[in-house]
């Protein structure tokens, strides 16, 4: 007999309700990232089984109540005893770490992978943001959720090089918002650290938070135009269409992003002539 299995759509409905951001690109993420590895069928398809599910929740439920990055959840589960991921995933609970010693090492850890992420994942931002200043294609990566990871307020500020105040200022024109409105412990993700390192980079020349207000309008106005395009899409409510909105979004993010640069070009070289 075969064994049942889920394609990504069936995961996806099954996960939604207990965690609403779910979405077919962050499943995709977590299995290039080898979190999760469902079986692929020759056409490409991908099929998850029970214990792929299981998986897969037991990861976002890290993320969601405890905050860990992904490489402190890799760690965990590549260091820890198939019986105890198997309990974890059955539901049983938080694993068995042997309450003095281990709990002391995965908190060790996951201080070490904080900091540890905040450094690489600036690094890889500023690239990113450099390359859609250039208008080149790598640029797409800050359109899409990345890796997961989440800075406290105090990386965020050492990460993109900014005071407590300038961070405050960003928040108050709507330019920067934390992942999770209501938390006690307010995290920011990659995007809020890509817009505080061209804030940062902006307030270089003078040009202060009040005075990007209009990027954030623009990109509002632009958003408004995108989902008018894309609302027979929007309608259908299925996986499917989920996916292909989220693709096409890149997409029409990227053309208008090589439209402004050309502009900018453009005006610039009749201002010289």
């Amino acid at each position: 007999m075969r064994t049942p299995h889920h394609s990504i759509g069936d995961v996806l409905n099954e996960l939604r309700d207990e965690f609403p951001d779910i979405t077919i690109s962050k499943i995709r993420f977590l299995e290039s990232q080898g979190l999760i590895a469902p079986e692929r069928t020759p056409s490409g398809y991908r099929k998850f089984y029970a214990g792929d599910v299981a998986r897969l929740r037991w990861i976002l439920r890290q993320q969601k109540e405890h905050f860990l990055p992904l490489k402190v959840i890799k760690d965990r589960l590549e260091t820890l005893d198939p019986g105890d991921l198997d309990a974890a995933f059955a539901g049983q609970g938080e694993l068995d770490l042997d309450r003095s010693s281990r709990e002391e090492a995965v908190q060790a850890l996951f201080e070490a992978a904080r900091r540890e992420a905040a450094e690489q994942q600036a690094d890889r931002v500023a690239a990113a943001v450099g390359a859609a200043a250039e208008g080149d294609d790598g640029g797409d990566d800050l359109v899409e959720s990345l890796s997961g990871v989440s800075l406290t307020r105090a990386e965020l500020a050492a990460a993109a090089g900014l005071d407590d105040a300038q961070l405050s200022e960003l928040e108050s024109y709507g330019l920067l918002a934390p992942l999770r409105a209501s938390s006690e412990r307010p995290l920011f993700g990659e995007e809020a650290l890509a817009i505080a390192r061209v804030a940062a980079s902006f307030m270089r020349f003078g040009i202060e938070a009040r005075h990007l207000r209009m990027y954030r309008a623009f990109t509002e106005r632009e958003l408004s135009l995108f989902d008018q395009v894309l609302l027979p899409y929007h309608r259908q409510r299925n996986p499917e269409a989920e996916a292909k909105v989220e693709e096409l979004h890149r997409e029409l993010a990227g053309l208008g992003r090589r439209l402004r640069a050309a502009l900018l070009q453009q005006t610039l070289r009749q201002q010289a002539r």
